[in-house]
C-alpha cells in the first residue's frame, strides 16, 4: 500500500512540476480554461490517482473475489481484492468517460466535452487527497472496520451528491444547456455505472 501511495504521490509532483510547469496548488485550482494547457495528461494523471487510492480503500470491504474472476491465472498470477478492484474501477471509469464523449458528440456540444474533463479534473484531484488520507488513516491506525464501512457509506454517498450539483451549477456550464440533457447525463453516465460497480464490487 505505501509503494501505491508514494507512486501517487510521485505522479502529482510530476504533473504539478512538469505537466502544470510547476503551478502551486491554489494556482492550478484556480486556473481558467482558457488559461490552462496540458489538460488532457493532467486529466489521465489525476484519474490513475483516483483509481489507485480508490482500489486500495474498497479492496478491504468486499467480501470477496468472485469465483469466475479467482480462477483465471496468467503467468501463475491470480487476481487478489485489490487487483479485482483496479480493474473493476479502472474498467468503470473507462466505460464512464468513453460513454461520457459520446453523450457529448450526440447532443451538439462536443466542444464542451474538453471543459467537462478539465472541470472535472479538479474535483477528481481534491478527492484523490481525501482518499490517500483515508488509506492512511485505515492502515496505520486502530479502527473499527465495521463502522468505518458505514461512515465511508455516508461520505461517498456525500460526495457523489455534491459532484451531481457541482456539475449542474459549475460557472463553466460543463453540461448541455438543455434540462432534460442534464437529467439525462445524471441517470444514465453517473447514477447507473456506479449502481453497476457497486454490484459487481459487493455481490
Amino acid at each position: 500500500m505505501i509503494f501505491i501511495l508514494l507512486g501517487s504521490i510521485f505522479l502529482y509532483l510530476f504533473m504539478m512540476n512538469i505537466i502544470e510547469r510547476e503551478a502551486n496548488l491554489k494556482d492550478f485550482l484556480l486556473q481558467k480554461y482558457f488559461d490552462a494547457s496540458n489538460n488532457l495528461p493532467s486529466w489521465v494523471i489525476t484519474s490513475c490517482v483516483t483509481a489507485l487510492t480508490l482500489s486500495v480503500l474498497v479492496s478491504q470491504y468486499i467480501p470477496t473475489v468472485p469465483k469466475y474472476i479467482a480462477d483465471l491465472q496468467v503467468l501463475g498470477y491470480r487476481l487478489n481484492k485489490f487487483g479485482f478492484c483496479l480493474i473493476a474501477v479502472v474498467l468503470f471509469y473507462m466505460l464512464k468517460s468513453g460513454l461520457g464523449f459520446l453523450f457529448f458528440q450526440s447532443t451538439g456540444d462536443g466542444k464542451k466535452w474538453t471543459v467537462f474533463y478539465f472541470t472535472a479534473t479538479k474535483f477528481y484531484f481534491i478527492l484523490s487527497f481525501i482518499l490517500i488520507i483515508l488509506c492512511v488513516t485505515h492502515y496505520y491506525f486502530p479502527l473499527d472496520r465495521n463502522k468505518m464501512f458505514l461512515y465511508y457509506f455516508y461520505f461517498f454517498s456525500f460526495v457523489f451528491i455534491f459532484k451531481v450539483f457541482f456539475y449542474l451549477f459549475h460557472k463553466n456550464n460543463i453540461l448541455p444547456e438543455k434540462w432534460y440533457y442534464k437529467f439525462l447525463y445524471i441517470c444514465t453516465l453517473q447514477i447507473a455505472p456506479l449502481l453497476l460497480l457497486w454490484k459487481l464490487l459487493f455481490f
